[in-house]
């Protein structure tokens, strides 16, 4: 076994700061600027027009390519921009009808097979799921996630990353979905090893419509037991635990541990809101990590419906009711999440030994680009790991004696030679960040 050593509790946490784009990079006047254009397109309804140059979904997925085009000019070409496309037909699509999701890519130095995705849908709706003439301005939802995204691309881009980002524009979500699948698919057919997706869906207002405010916190929802996992892997999780253990739960602890600046996570441990659903969910069901972002308190009354005024009290999807410096907030947390994790190498797939002894084994797979890993402890009904590391090596194993692996959950992080660490994989059944198929070959 390699050396095993501890380190001051200084030299623990190396800050993610290190390796994020400054905050003044991402700009609430552009924000504010994106989603008036979004809106100036009328509706943007998934069955509205693809070819009027003016006003429809066509119009807005060409002006979202031509600003991505814009980014990639200004970091010489460092884009390579991609138009996934499918042909969809279901309960909210009448007949067939052509989807385009719109994607920036940003290729890794060093591992450009190992992604991280941000992404946000471009497709709006009215009162009426099947009304694709009547305006549907879709400020929030999700012109704010859009903004958000082309806001990344822009804060990021110049800079250079060991793994490879990726910047989507989707459409297609308000008809169920059709957007996430669409690029979820991509993701399998290219063979990237999705380390996160972040799913930003109305994430620009502060004030729900009981008039309750809350500009200090964003909700990040995910998975418990993963969403492709086997009947053997149910099975294991209910003998030995993991339930609270699935990549996209870890990603959203860690993310956690990123929120300031005035800005706060609160984790919400429901893959996502009640009786609702998100564009990370087909990630998910393909065994990414994934998770929503999306605002502390909605406002009912300003999404999914006509604009209009009722006993004085207005409805509708407007720019009105947007609060543009919450939502740069949260599009300054989603670029430092996304330049640490792009940075990082990949969590490892570990494993725990102690069934009925006095000592515990924890192994984990080696992960290129990583120079050490820490593992990490916490109590079965714990909600979060432990302070700091139970131990930092170079090994791939790690025998903890006199410690009964009952009482215990255990997991391992990655960290490069410049610091930069992954999430923490948890060492239970379903812990790995890779798709339940990969991880059996």
């Amino acid at each position: 076994m390699k050396a095993l050593f501890a380190l001051p509790l200084l030299a623990l946490v190396v800050p993610v700061a290190a390796h994020a784009a400054p905050d003044d990079s991402v700009s609430q006047v552009r924000l504010e600027a994106d989603i008036a254009r979004l809106v100036a397109f009328g509706t943007r309804h998934t069955l509205s027009s693809q070819e009027d140059p003016k006003r429809g979904i066509g119009a807005a997925r060409t002006w979202a390519e031509g600003e991505f085009r814009k980014t990639s000019a200004g970091c010489g070409g460092c884009l390579e921009i991609v138009l996934p496309e499918t042909t969809v037909q279901g309960e909210r699509i009448p007949s067939p009808t052509r989807l385009i999701d719109v994607v920036a890519i940003q290729r890794g130095t060093l591992r450009p097979n190992e992604v991280v995705i941000v992404q946000g849908h471009i497709d709006s709706r009215n009162s009426d799921a099947l009304d694709a003439k009547g305006d549907a301005p879709g400020a929030n939802d999700d012109g704010s996630g859009t903004a958000l995204v082309l806001e990344a691309a822009r804060a990021l881009s110049k800079t250079k990353f060991a793994g490879t980002i990726v910047y989507a524009v989707l459409s297609g979500e308000e008809q169920g979905l059709y957007g996430g699948k669409v690029l979820a698919d991509y993701a399998k057919a290219q063979g990237w090893t999705v380390k996160a997706v972040l799913n930003n869906d109305i994430v620009g207002n502060s004030r729900g419509s009981d008039g309750l405010l809350d500009d200090a916190h964003v909700r990040v929802f995910s998975e418990g037991p993963r969403a492709d996992a086997s009947a053997a892997r149910l099975d294991a999780q209910r003998a030995i635990g993991g339930e609270n253990d699935s990549p996209s739960r870890n990603l959203s602890r860690w993310l956690a541990g990123l929120g300031d600046n005035g800005l706060a996570v609160r984790q919400v441990w429901r893959a996502d809101r009640m009786g609702r659903g998100g564009d990370h969910l087909p990630f998910q069901e393909a065994g990414y990590p994934a998770v929503r972002f999306t605002v502390a308190v909605e406002n009912y009354e300003r999404q999914h419906q006509n604009v209009r005024t009722e006993a004085g009290r207005p409805f509708g999807d407007t720019v009105e009711a947007m609060d543009f410096a919450y939502l740069a907030r949260v599009t300054r947390l989603n670029v430092r999440a996304l330049a640490a994790l792009a940075a990082a190498p990949m969590p490892p797939a570990a494993k725990v030994t102690a069934a009925v002894q006095t000592f515990t084994d924890v192994d984990w797979t080696a992960v290129p680009g990583a120079a050490r890993y820490r593992v990490w402890q916490r109590r079965t009904d714990a909600p979060g790991w432990d302070a700091k590391p139970l131990a930092e090596t170079d090994a791939t194993h790690l025998r903890l004696d006199g410690v009964r692996g009952d009482d215990w959950f255990f997991g391992v992080s990655s960290v490069a030679a410049d610091g930069a660490e992954s999430p923490i994989a948890s060492a239970v059944p379903g812990g790995d960040y890779r798709p339940e198929a990969a991880a059996k070959r």
